[in-house]
């Protein structure tokens, strides 16, 4: 049976991993052992803070959202309740963009639904 050399398989994994973490500092961008790790952590955190950019992302617009509404004299729990209440179907990310955008358009809404 003929001998298999792992040498291009090895080198293909250790240029991929060196590619992953470029731009890291120190060693972590250029020694194995230290750059196997950082990758590891990154992509852990990476996992971890999609699911947390929805979550985010959700916050900033009940906070658009609501200092919109609050300056028309109501609160955001409010508002919200008024919108299903009034079968409008307008989620939260379009609301909060036109809050910031289109103050007029979100005042029309608000006297809708009001």
């Amino acid at each position: 049976m003929p001998r298999v050399k792992r040498g291009v398989g090895h080198v293909k994994r250790r240029k991929a991993l060196m590619k992953r973490t470029k731009g890291f500092e120190a060693g972590r961008k250029s020694l194995i052992k230290l750059a196997q790790t950082a990758d590891t952590k990154a992509g852990a955190h990476a996992y971890r803070d999609r699911k947390l950019k929805k979550r985010e992302t959700r916050r900033l617009w009940q906070v658009k959202i609501n200092a919109a509404v609050r300056a028309l004299g109501t609160s955001y729990s409010v508002f919200i309740a008024s919108l299903k209440k009034n079968n409008v179907l307008v989620d939260r990310k379009i609301l909060a963009q036109i809050a910031e955008n289109h103050p007029a358009v979100f005042t029309k809404i608000f006297e809708e639904v009001k």
